[in-house]
């Protein structure tokens, strides 16, 4: 019971910062059931069934609230969902022992990339309102759902920051699109594990906590992504994901680490990953005061900024 309660908090968690920062609803829950001995493609097959009934109360909440452009969902959602489907067929037919390694190897290049990104880095609004073109998201769709059943999360990773990155969607829009059409990524990656390891390596108890998490926190996700800031969370996340991922790999088979070596790891960690903490809060904080939000501003606080006030 206390497992499910765990997995029940760590769904709510996962879903405020995946519907508030359009990313990594996968890859934190993935995370913990590697943490807690899942089979790699058991766990990925967990968080997907589980998405699917979050990222479809996430999607109807941010349609609610106005954040999607349904044009970027059906470029990016369809081939995303075949990418998805090839990925977990993929993933399936790799033996444990091989799966684990490559799966934390995704996840904590993930969490650098997300720790990196929102750090240093600000959105671009120059080229709001230009269209994003099928040649841009058709590709994208199909590396970010290949990338999130491989992984067990990285739809959002991957997709985000790209097309934050293009300038051409606001960034609530952004969020609410990537979330909204993640849905299909979830049932495609679902189809495709059901057909590679079959409904008896899935602990359907575990999926429905993180789904009843998940729920509750999706309205309330969709609502934060008009106040919070983006750069703080992206780091507080991507330091998690890499430091759990950085211990799974250190003591695989692959590295099998020392103690000593692997606690000088966790220190350089935790001391890079404060560094980024207070770097991302002063910076937010003092963009407040420069140049405080309007009234009724749906972007978050810091999502306007373009980048080069903000790089290091």
């Amino acid at each position: 019971m206390r497992k499910l309660v765990l997995l029940a908090l760590v769904g709510l968690g996962a879903q405020l910062v995946d519907g508030s920062l359009g990313m990594a609803y996968g890859v934190t829950s993935t995370t913990l059931l590697l943490a807690i001995g899942t089979n790699p493609a058991a766990a990925s097959a967990t968080v997907h069934l589980a998405e699917i009934g979050t990222t479809l109360a996430s999607g109807a909440s941010h349609w609610k609230f106005g954040n999607v452009d349904w044009r970027v969902v059906a470029k990016i959602g369809i081939p995303g969902s075949v990418g998805a489907f090839a990925g977990a067929t993929f993933l399936s037919g790799l033996s444990t022992e091989a799966a684990g390694p490559v799966m934390a190897i995704i996840l904590l290049t993930l969490g650098t990339y997300i720790l990196v990104r929102f750090t240093l880095r600000g959105i671009r609004t120059d080229r709001l309102g230009r269209p994003l073109r099928k040649r841009f998201l058709g590709p994208l769709g199909l590396v970010a759902g290949f990338v999130d059943a491989t992984g067990g999360g990285g739809w959002g990773p991957v997709g985000t920051p790209a097309i934050l990155a293009s300038g051409r969607l606001e960034p609530r829009k952004t969020i609410g699109s990537i979330d909204t059409s993640e849905f299909l990524i979830a049932v495609a990656a679902s189809i495709g594990f059901l057909i590679g390891i079959g409904s008896e390596g899935v602990n359907f108890t575990w999926v429905a906590a993180l789904l009843i998490g998940g729920l509750i926190a999706a309205p309330i996700a969709a609502w934060l992504v008009r106040h919070i800031p983006p750069r703080v969370l992206g780091s507080a996340v991507g330091g998690v994901i890499i430091l759990t991922n950085t211990r799974t790999l250190l003591r695989s088979d692959w590295i099998d680490a020392s103690e000593g070596v692997r606690w000088v790891f966790y220190a350089a960690i935790y001391a890079i990953w404060a560094a980024a903490l207070t770097y991302s809060i002063r910076r937010h904080l003092a963009e407040r005061i420069t140049d405080p939000p309007a009234d009724g501003d749906d972007a978050a606080p810091d999502a306007g900024k373009a980048a080069a006030p903000t790089a290091g």
